[in-house]
């Protein structure tokens, strides 16, 4: 069975640029997002983690941790973070751990059943499948998960709209329409009927019996 919603994010203690890594500790009180990748040095995840490091106002803004996973070691991480922030132009000042065991590849179920590591000559096509998403919460629950393959990069301004509305959402009778940006009205959970609806989020804007819109709370 794969790690699905609302599990609790796999513990795991890694070590990583930043020193050794103990994750729910790591994590704390914070929202927190893994990024991982098949291998360093590849072109398309050196753009991605480009992005991670020019948006490292926008996450911090979020109280929300940041967390690379690539499946080769720190000393390799570490040359490549050159790369990223040459590119990117900006620190890559979030922890890379080494997952070479891939202990986290597995305790995430990244990898698929026929997967196989030569011990020579391995290529990103290896472990193509590290290339996932996951939004944890505060409560180390997994809250939403995105995989891609490797020949696409990911959109990381859906990135940052699913992370607003994954913390707007969180342990509330809301939820966000298709194309919600920030700011933009949510939906009221039918758990509440109009009068407790109301009282809770204001003015109702009804579209239909079961599609009621209210302000997005502040």
């Amino acid at each position: 069975m794969g790690l699905r919603i609302n599990d609790i994010a796999p513990d795991f203690t890694a070590n990583s640029t930043a020193g050794e890594i103990k994750f729910h500790d790591w994590l704390g009180d914070h929202y927190g997002i893994i990024f991982s990748h098949p291998r360093d040095f590849t072109p398309v995840c050196t753009t991605e983690f480009g992005a991670v490091a020019q948006l490292s106002a926008e996450f911090a803004k979020r109280g929300v941790k940041v967390l690379g996973v690539s499946v080769d070691s720190v000393e390799d991480h570490a040359e490549w973070k050159r790369d990223i922030e040459a590119f990117g132009g900006a620190p890559a000042d979030f922890p890379i751990i080494d997952d070479t065991s891939l202990t986290v590849a597995k305790a995430y179920d990244m990898l698929p059943a026929d997967y196989y590591l030569p011990t020579e000559g391995r290529t990103p096509a290896n472990s193509a499948t590290v290339r996932t998403v996951y939004i944890v919460g505060r409560d180390k629950k997994v809250k939403l998960t995105m995989t891609y393959p490797m020949s696409v990069g990911r959109n990381f301004a859906e990135i940052l709209r699913a992370l607003d509305a994954v913390i707007l959402t969180d342990g509330v009778p809301l939820a966000t329409p298709a194309n919600w940006q920030a700011g933009q009205d949510v939906i009221v959970a039918l758990a509440l009927n109009n009068e407790q609806a109301t009282e809770r989020f204001g003015a109702l804007d009804i579209k239909l019996p079961y599609l009621r819109f209210a302000k997005a709370p502040k």
